[in-house]
């Protein structure tokens, strides 16, 4: 059982609604709507198929999961807005961003990255931080971490990557020779696995966890010029982070510790929130940069793009039903607004189809029109038919385009601009993780990052051992060193 206090709603959560209603909320019904007489409440000696309360519920239990996703599977959420706070139409025209104080509502969802839907939210790993805008134009999905980088540049290691940090197939344990297999075969990767094994690897609950775009989206303004911006989430409660000791310390006593946290905060009108900011570079910046301004390993120098304010997220609302509104909410980004373009590297095109596919495999196709994902405003697509919710399904309007009836017309942009394309190399692997190592890492965060390795090296074959302590040696001999001692003094093989 978790620790609670009197100032603990989720823990409440029943019996504050048994507060707010003076009795019985209504009369029993099944699905169909028909009442269900108290003799029907019990079976015994009778004939179960005849029962109908009986049928509906056993039948719909089984029915109550749908597929898990296959990384962020354990989540929390809120709902509120952002609102602008700086003037950006000089570089983007987006609707969102076209007057000081505009507000738009929001969705947010943290989420750890491979734990299971069970799991612990204290775990040592990236977190995801993804935001639904529901604009006037329709919706716009950042679908970002908590790291200002991501593993790897090539968007076909999803599968090895996220299979590595998985279950191993015979065994159904977290394997940790699997893991480390893949950090060694791709050492571009470490730049993103030295944050998750820093003191920054365990966020302290999702309020104090800064937000991440990762990817350098392309924006245009009303003339048609584009910029190149990355999004920064940064939290207004400071950024807190657990230690490996006190996070294992909390996942005893409480599993959701995260999701607890941020639910409280919100019902005790404590709201979170976080200042957003973007890094823009023009196109002559993007050629004159000297490295891939667009490859997702690597952080774009703050000394060098300076952050420029935009606006704040807040939230200010908790989700009325969890399934309902956190677990069928459904984040692609393909889903983008006039003024963004998205992202022109690889990593960024994969995922607008990775999303979209899991989403019609976990939801169906129609899962833009559950209610959490529908725009604010009401959408004209031609598609029709397929797996409910279908709402009216269009009604009489035409399922062709183009057509002669007065079906839905495309519109013309003026000054439209489009999405680039770039040539990317093979990624940088050590220059800005041994500047992290060396310049924003204290000594004793540099010991305890080897000790973080350690606690999952030890338990891995030789022959990964001595390869990582000389993978470590290009990063800083300084933590090759580290590792090799504690390796040594551990003495495992």
């Amino acid at each position: 059982m978790a620790v609670t206090d009197r100032r603990d709603p989720a823990t409440k959560q029943i019996v504050l609604f048994k507060n707010m209603t003076t009795g019985p909320i209504a009369i029993m019904t099944t699905a169909a709507g028909a009442p269900i007489n108290r003799h029907d409440t019990v079976t015994l000696n009778k004939r179960l198929i005849f029962n109908e309360f009986f049928m509906d519920t056993l039948t719909h239990i089984v029915r109550e999961r749908i597929p898990e996703r296959v990384v962020h599977a354990k989540a929390g959420g809120a709902f509120g807005y952002f609102e602008v706070t700086h003037d950006i139409t000089d570089i983007c025209k987006a609707d969102l961003f076209s007057k000081i104080g505009k507000r738009t509502r929001i969705a947010a969802r943290f989420s750890p990255a491979g734990t299971d839907r069970g799991g612990l939210d204290t775990a040592r790993e990236a977190r995801g931080f993804a935001v639904k805008f529901y604009t006037n134009d329709g919706n716009l999905d950042f679908v970002g971490f908590n790291t200002p980088m991501y593993a790897y540049k090539d968007p076909l290691l999803f599968t090895t990557f996220t299979r590595a940090e998985k279950r191993n197939p015979v065994t159904n344990l977290l394997d940790p020779n699997m893991l480390w297999d893949f950090i060694l075969s791709r050492p571009e990767t470490f730049h993103f696995f030295l944050i998750i094994l820093c003191d920054r690897g365990i966020p302290d609950g999702y309020r104090h966890m800064p937000g991440f775009s990762i990817h350098t989206y392309q924006v245009a303004n009303k003339h048609g010029k584009s910029y190149f911006v990355r999004f920064h989430f940064l939290t207004d409660q400071g950024i807190k982070n657990l230690k490996t000791d006190e996070a294992r310390r909390i996942s005893g006593l409480d599993p959701d510790y995260a999701i607890r946290d941020l639910y409280n905060a919100i019902a005790n009108g404590n709201f979170p929130s976080w200042s957003v900011y973007i890094q823009v570079l023009t196109e002559e910046d993007v050629k004159n940069a000297g490295f891939d301004v667009f490859d997702v390993t690597l952080i774009l120098p703050l000394d060098k793009y300076p952050l420029r304010p935009v606006g704040k997220m807040v939230l200010n609302k908790n989700p009325k039903n969890y399934f309902a509104d956190i677990e069928l909410l459904a984040f692609c980004p393909g889903n983008l607004v006039k003024g963004i373009l998205g992202a022109p590297d690889k990593v960024f095109e994969a995922r607008r189809l990775n999303y979209r596919d899991a989403q019609y495999y976990r939801l169906g196709g129609n899962f833009h029109q559950i209610p959490v994902n529908c725009p604010r405003h009401k959408a004209f697509p031609y598609n029709r038919d397929g797996q409910p919710p279908v709402h009216g399904n269009m009604g009489g309007i035409p399922n062709y385009y183009p057509n002669s009836f007065n079906g839905p017309v495309p519109f013309d942009e003026e000054n439209a601009a489009e999405l680039i394309q770039i040539y990317q190399d093979e990624p940088d692997n050590y220059q800005q993780a041994r500047e992290l190592y060396m310049n924003e890492f204290s000594p004793e965060e540099r010991q305890r990052i080897a000790e973080n390795i350690l606690i999952t090296l030890v338990s891995v074959a030789r022959p990964l051992q001595e390869r990582a302590v000389k993978f470590f040696e290009f990063i800083h001999p300084d933590l090759s060193n580290k590792v090799l001692r504690g390796l040594q003094a551990n003495n495992t093989h």
